[in-house]
C-alpha cells in the first residue's frame, strides 16, 4: 500500500490581514454590541442589513480604474460583465438603501447596522482587511440637533461599557471651519485642490508628529525616522501661522474653543456658520449635562471626502505608560454630517448625519489597554464524566443546571481526572461537579468552585487550608446542585 503524499498537504494559513476571531473575544465583541444596539435602540433607531457586496460605482468612494476596480476594494466581476465589489463601510450601502426606497421610508430615517467590512490596503496594528463596523445615522434632516444626538448617542455607547470620562473622549470640530482657515491663507497663497488636500492631511498628522512636524509639511517637507521624506504644501510663512494659530488652541473645553476660534475665523464666509453651529451644539449638549467626555477640537479631520458640516472622533484615553508601550493605533470611532453623499442617487440634495464605532477595533485597544470592564466571560460549568454508567445523570445535572439560564457540559473525552480539571481552568470554568461512586451512594455530589480558588489561592498556605475551606470546596445534595449554582451566580453578578 502507498504511502500518503505529504507533498498534497496544504499549509493552514490566513490571507494577510485576516485574522480568526473565537472564545472570549468574541465573547466580548457579542457584549459590546448588545450593549450599544440596547442604546441605539433605546434612541428610536431600528436595524437595517444590506448585502456584503454592491455594485462598484454604487460605492463611490473608490471608482473604478480603466482595467480593475480595486483601488482600496475587493472586486470581481459578473457573468453580466458588471464590477461588484465587497462594501467598504456600510454608509455607502445605506445611501444606495435610501435613495432605492425614498418614497417608503419615513424620514428622518433613524437606521443602526451591525456587520463585517473590507478594506484592500496594508494591514497594521488594530487595522485588518476585515473588521466590524456599528454604525447609527440620521437620515432627512438638516438641524443641527441631529449631530448633538448623535454626539449624545456616542456618549451613552461608551458609557454602558462602563467607560467614563477618565477612559474615552469624543473630539468635535466642523469641516467648514477648514474650510474657512482655508480661505484665509488664500490670501497669501494659491490653493488648488492638491494642495488643499496636503494641507488638511498636515492637521491630521498633529497627533503624530507634533506642531513642529505639521509646521513642516505646511512648508518645504519632512523626513520621517525610518527616513522616508514627505513632500510639504510650500505656503507661505504668513500662511504657515495662520494655521498654526488654529490648531494650537488644540482640545479643549468647548466653550474656550469657540471663544478662540471665532477671533480666528469670524470674517470668513464659512467660519461664522460653523460657529453657529457648534454654539447650539454645545448648548443643548451643555443643558443635557454631557460636559466631561465630549470636547471641540480644530484638528480633527476625518479621511472619507463626503463630510460637509459636523465631524467627530471617539478615542479611548491612555494614561502615559500605555500610551509608550502601545503602537499608534487612532480612533475606535467617528463620523460627521455627510449632506452631498446621497445626492450621487438623486437631484435632489438629502441631509444625513452618522458615526460608526470600529468595534474590531475598540476590543483590540480595550485588550492592549487592560480595559477588561465587562463582567468575567466564564465558560461553562463541567461536569466531571467519571464514571460511563452515571452518564444519563452526568446529563441530567447539566440540563438543570442550563435551565437556571447557566451554561453547563459534561465532559466528552475519555481522559482522568486530572486532565478534566485542567480542561475545566483552560475553558475557564466557573465551577466543577463531581459525582463518583462515593457521591452517587450518599445521594450527593462535590462541587469545586474554581472562581473563589483563584480569588483566595495566594491565601492558602498548605493542602489541608485548600480541602477543609468549604468556600472552595462543598458536598450538595444532588437534588440541590442547580439551585445552589444558581445562588452563587447571582451574588457574584450582584458584585460586579
Amino acid at each position: 500500500m502507498a504511502g500518503s503524499n505529504t507533498n498534497n498537504i496544504i499549509k493552514a494559513s490566513l490571507p494577510r490581514g485576516q485574522r480568526d476571531v473565537y472564545g472570549f473575544e468574541l465573547q466580548k465583541i457579542k457584549n459590546i454590541v448588545s450593549k450599544i444596539t440596547k442604546v441605539y435602540e433605546s434612541y428610536g433607531f431600528e436595524e437595517l442589513s444590506t448585502p456584503a457586496f454592491e455594485f462598484s460605482d454604487a460605492l463611490g468612494k473608490f471608482l473604478p480604474d480603466s482595467e480593475r476596480p480595486n483601488a482600496g476594494v475587493f472586486s470581481f466581476q459578473d457573468d453580466d460583465e458588471k464590477w461588484l465589489s465587497l462594501r467598504y463601510d456600510l454608509t455607502a450601502p445605506l445611501a444606495r438603501f435610501v435613495s432605492e426606497n425614498y418614497d417608503n421610508i419615513t424620514k428622518p430615517y433613524k437606521r443602526y447596522q451591525f456587520g463585517s467590512v473590507w478594506r484592500n490596503e496594508k494591514p497594521g496594528p488594530g487595522r485588518y482587511r476585515e473588521f466590524l463596523q456599528l454604525d447609527a445615522d440620521i437620515i432627512g434632516s438638516d438641524n443641527y440637533i441631529v449631530d448633538a444626538e448623535l454626539l449624545m448617542l456616542a456618549t451613552d455607547s461608551m458609557r454602558s461599557l462602563g467607560l467614563s470620562e477618565q477612559n474615552f473622549n469624543i473630539k468635535v470640530s466642523n469641516r467648514k471651519l477648514l474650510d474657512a482657515i482655508i480661505e484665509l491663507i488664500r490670501i497669501d497663497d494659491d490653493i488648488d485642490e492638491n494642495r488643499r488636500l496636503t494641507i488638511l492631511r498636515a492637521i491630521d498628522k498633529l497627533d503624530r508628529v507634533g506642531l513642529g512636524g505639521v509646521e513642516k509639511l505646511l512648508s518645504d517637507g519632512r523626513k520621517d525616522e525610518s527616513g522616508d521624506y514627505t513632500k510639504g504644501a510650500q505656503l507661505s510663512k504668513r500662511s504657515i501661522e495662520k494655521i498654526l494659530n488654529f490648531i494650537s488652541i488644540g482640545s479643549t473645553v468647548r466653550n474656550d474653543f469657540i471663544n478662540q476660534t471665532k477671533e480666528i475665523i469670524s470674517k470668513t464666509e464659512q467660519g461664522p456658520i460653523a460657529i453657529d453651529e457648534l454654539i447650539g451644539i454645545d448648548k443643548l449638549l451643555t443643558e443635557l449635562g454631557y460636559n466631561q467626555e465630549i470636547l471641540f477640537d480644530g484638528t480633527i479631520v476625518r479621511g472619507l471626502e463626503y463630510y460637509t458640516g459636523t465631524i467627530f472622533e471617539t478615542n479611548i484615553v491612555l494614561d502615559e505608560k500605555k500610551r509608550e508601550e502601545m503602537p499608534i493605533i487612532g480612533s475606535v470611532g467617528g463620523g460627521g454630517r455627510y449632506d452631498k453623499l446621497i445626492s450621487r442617487f438623486r437631484k435632489d440634495q438629502v441631509a444625513a448625519s452618522g458615526f460608526s464605532i470600529g468595534v474590531s477595533r475598540l476590543v483590540t485597544v480595550m485588550q492592549m489597554a487592560n480595559l477588561d470592564i465587562f463582567e468575567d466571560n466564564y465558560g461553562p460549568v463541567l461536569i466531571l464524566n467519571m464514571d460511563k454508567e452515571y452518564q444519563q445523570s452526568y446529563y441530567q445535572i447539566a440540563t438543570e443546571i442550563r435551565e437556571k439560564g447557566i451554561s453547563a457540559e459534561v465532559y466528552l473525552g475519555s481522559s482522568g481526572m486530572k486532565a478534566q480539571m485542567k480542561y475545566a481552568d483552560r475553558r475557564n470554568s466557573p465551577f466543577v461537579i463531581i459525582e463518583g461512586t462515593n457521591e452517587r451512594e450518599r445521594g450527593i455530589v462535590t462541587v469545586k468552585n474554581l472562581i473563589k480558588g483563584k480569588e483566595i489561592s495566594n491565601m492558602i498556605e498548605n493542602r489541608d487550608q485548600w480541602i477543609n475551606n468549604d468556600e472552595i470546596q462543598f458536598e450538595i445534595n444532588r437534588d440541590q446542585v442547580a439551585n445552589k449554582i444558581s445562588e452563587i451566580f447571582s451574588k457574584i453578578n450582584k458584585k460586579t
